[in-house]
């Protein structure tokens, strides 16, 4: 197999996945053995929220809840202003966050998750949980 389809070679027997518990059902599988592609869905989620920064401004978000530019961009002291304001307006247009302007002298912009946004807390909450267990240890 070439071109790409070495993911194919991925398979319990292999070691490469591991078998589920015995009171799982077995991983599906396509006709010739081999897994199906990946779900366009699950792409797109990791491709979003797995953009440079876009994971840590989310989890700053979920942990803090409401906060302006300034407070997010503390929160992620190595994030450049400007790719933080590239990557909140991604987040806008997606849904995920919504910007709020306060009228005031000055005026205020706020940001905080959606109900799309705060519905990926627990996988955060998961990754920050894998994180600790894996990668604290080096």
């Amino acid at each position: 197999m070439g071109g790409g389809d070495e993911g194919r070679q991925w398979s319990v027997e292999r070691g490469h996945v591991p078998a589920p518990a015995a009171d799982q059902p077995a991983r599906e599988r396509c006709a010739d053995g081999s897994h199906p592609p990946c779900c366009p869905y699950y792409h797109e989620a990791i491709e979003l929220i797995g953009r440079r920064w876009t994971g840590a401004i989310v989890g700053v978000l979920i942990h803090r809840s409401t906060l302006r530019f300034g407070e997010i961009a503390q929160s992620v002291p190595e994030l450049s202003d400007r790719l933080l304001s590239e990557r909140m307006k991604e987040l806008e247009a997606r849904g995920v966050v919504v910007r709020t302007v306060r009228p005031g002298r000055p005026v205020r912009v706020e940001y905080e998750l959606t109900e799309m946004g705060r519905a990926l807390a627990p996988a955060v909450h998961e990754l920050e949980r894998w994180a600790q267990r894996w990668l604290a240890q080096r």
